[in-house]
């Protein structure tokens, strides 16, 4: 007999259902092998580039469940692969992203990896201009808010991205007009190779709500659970006119800034080992495993399953065809 399917009913200390806590780990954990794969490939010569948001899963798929898919509006930053898991994008697509192929849905491989954009799941194209993306989502939450839609918008940044224009613009002109919008500051410790001390002049980035009478928070962003819990307050909340929110989640980029950087010239091993001892999937499996939610071997069935559909979406991408030399001639003017 096999184990009994997840319930719907939420559970009072997580706020979750089971079936939600295992959508939750089952994001996080493909978000994590996908780009183990995607490292591994680059290493070969067969991907030219990544850039992996290994360490703030719990960060990305807690903020992102707290939405609403489907209705809810997402302006990610280049990390964010695991929120577009939840809003819906497939092992196979991250990995046509990847090898820049013609049916890649962000841009059909007109972009480089990580520039992720789909108008059909509500994830806005973004720019290889840091904060820009902030910007936009205030637009679009201006727009909701004209029309009545009752919808939020969410828009994420590296704590790095606060120190631009963009960043002040956004929170200003959302909190003059009162908009559903959610700033999300993914702080993992380092804008590239500059720790946080060089970057803000305040203990945390959510200080900085206060200057434009708003309010915000700041969470441990390698617990998947408080995340959601804190987010989901902030969006029910800018849902019935009360936003918008700075939320900052507090956690720690495992790997280098990207393929290639060298992050040993500038981050303490010790650091790191430290940080990665708090690894947000270990600590998410530690938990609910030992509050008896699931047993090893449900947990163990789910990685199995993903393992799987990592090595078949690579083999499956890498086949699929590249664009045409003439698909550079496309979207650049009005199509007749």
């Amino acid at each position: 007999m096999g184990a009994p399917a997840p319930t719907e009913q939420p559970l009072s200390a997580y706020q979750l259902s089971e079936q939600s806590l295992e959508r939750m780990y089952s994001y996080m954990l493909l978000a994590r092998r996908l780009n183990e794969r995607m490292m591994l490939l680059n290493r070969q010569g067969t991907a030219p580039f990544v850039i992996a948001g290994a360490g703030q899963e719990a960060a990305q798929v807690g903020a992102a469940m707290a939405l609403q898919v489907g209705v809810d509006y997402l302006a990610p930053y280049y990390r964010d692969l695991a929120m577009n898991l939840v809003f819906g994008m497939t092992a196979r697509e991250a990995m046509l992203n990847l090898f820049a192929k013609r049916d890649d849905p962000n841009s059909h491989g007109r972009q480089m990896p990580s520039h992720w954009g789909l108008r059909e799941r509500h994830v806005v194209t973004q720019s290889s201009v840091v904060a820009t993306q902030l910007l936009h989502a205030t637009g679009i939450a201006l727009a909701a808010k004209m029309r009545q839609d009752p919808v939020v918008v969410m828009a994420c940044c590296g704590e790095g991205s606060t120190s631009r224009g963009d960043f002040h613009e956004a929170l200003n002109f959302a909190a003059i007009h009162h908009l559903p919008v959610i700033f999300f500051v993914e702080n993992n410790g380092y804008a590239i190779s500059e720790r946080v001390e060089k970057e803000v002049p305040t203990e945390h980035v959510a200080d900085r709500a206060r200057g434009y009478g708003i309010e915000g928070a700041t969470v441990d962003g390698m617990d998947a659970v408080v995340v959601y819990q804190t987010v989901r307050q902030a969006v029910d909340q800018a849902r019935r006119g009360r936003g918008p929110f700075l939320i900052e989640a507090k956690c720690y980029r495992l790997w280098a800034h990207s393929s290639d950087d060298d992050d040993s010239r500038y981050r303490p091993r010790e650091e790191l080992a430290e940080w990665a001892a708090r690894d947000p999937i270990k600590l998410f499996r530690e938990r609910v495993q030992n509050d008896g939610i699931f047993p090893a071997e449900d947990l163990d069935r789910i990685e199995a399953q993903i393992d799987e559909e990592v090595r078949d979406a690579a083999q499956w991408a890498m086949a699929q065809p590249d664009p045409e030399p003439a698909d550079a001639l496309g979207f650049v003017y009005k199509e007749s």
